[in-house]
């Protein structure tokens, strides 16, 4: 059930966006209420979770090292392994948020015959992960378009550097095959791999499975069923602009497509996905390791009237002269 109860729910939020539709003509609801909804509890559940991650008090320094720390002068050392300085944490943490730099020098175990314990590599896994958040990256991008007028350069670049190829009409996207198969490696190695589908709990598979939802629906729009973009985007800017109104004529695969992303971004700040604003505010990566030249006190410490000795024999005397022991 693990597998099927997340498909069966994302099916029934694509049916319900369907019928609500081309049905029972709730656009008003699909295409305004739910959106506004949606964005607002992502805002609210990404601030509280950060605000919760960030108000925990971290009393260590516990950053995960593996190289040389800074000591002597003629020792070297290590400083995207150890970093002993902000600088040095700033460049561990751009390589880890841009190039996932501890995944790529990730290692998988596996039990063979004899029996023996295997290490290898598990770059594959990298560079699907990396395929996928850049390719989702640009496409989140490419699709301000419809937010903005006029559109940036910055859009217009990518929407161009992406479609170079020029190989159909409407424009080719490179992104969105990159996309599609990296989602389908990711969700193939949940099922195929022993250990991750041992440890997969279905919210791990819902969010897959409404991914795929919706780039299956964004492919279909652009390549196989048409759809109004003119109308989608007086839709899209009125919803920026705070003056919201239904478009009529809209395909209902627009709608199950927006309620898809309306789904998976009020889903967003409560789910593994919120690792895009944790990873920020990890004590393990964004510390320095400077513990040996600077002295880092526990707040949580009590404070303990230690006194002196005079003090502690001048309380305890009766029971030290009863013990026998000699007294200043």
């Amino acid at each position: 059930m693990k597998y099927i109860a997340p498909l069966i729910l994302v099916g029934f939020l694509a049916l319900a966006a369907y019928v609500g539709t081309a049905v029972l003509q709730f656009e008003y609801l699909f295409g305004v209420i739910i959106p506004y909804a949606a964005f607002l509890t992502f805002v609210l559940g990404f601030v509280y979770r950060v605000y919760t991650w960030a108000s925990a008090p971290v009393p260590y320094r516990i950053p995960t090292t593996a190289g040389q720390a800074k000591s002597l002068d003629w020792i070297k050392r290590d400083p995207l392994e150890s970093p002993a300085t902000m600088p040095e944490v700033l460049g561990r943490m751009a390589l880890e948020v841009l190039l996932f730099r501890s995944l790529f020098r990730n290692t998988r175990a596996e039990l063979r015959a004899g029996p023996n314990l295997n290490y290898m590599s598990s770059k594959l896994l990298w560079l699907g992960a990396m395929v996928f958040h850049w390719a989702m990256l640009i496409i989140v991008i490419r699709h301000y378009r419809f937010f903005l007028e006029p559109v940036p350069a910055l859009v217009r670049f990518l929407d161009g550097l992406d479609g170079f190829l020029q190989i159909t009409l409407p424009t080719f996207y490179i992104t969105d095959v990159l996309l599609a198969l990296s989602l389908l490696y990711l969700l193939a190695r949940r099922f195929t791999h022993a250990q991750t589908r041992y440890l997969s709990l279905p919210q791990d598979y819902f969010p897959l499975y409404l991914l795929g939802g919706i780039v299956l629906t964004g492919v279909l729009m652009r390549y196989g069923l048409k759809t109004d973009v003119i109308r989608i985007k007086t839709l899209v800017q009125s919803l920026v602009h705070f003056r919201p109104e239904s478009q009529a004529g809209i395909s209902p695969l627009f709608y199950i497509h927006l309620s898809l992303v309306c789904s998976l971004g009020a889903y967003f700040p409560f789910s593994k996905l919120m690792h895009m604003g944790g990873v920020f505010l990890s004590p393990t990566r964004n510390l320095a390791n400077n513990s040996r030249e600077k002295r880092h006190i526990n707040p949580f410490n009590p404070e303990v009237d230690t006194g002196s000795y005079a003090a502690y024999e001048a309380r305890f005397k009766d029971k030290l002269e009863q013990s026998g022991i000699p007294l200043d």
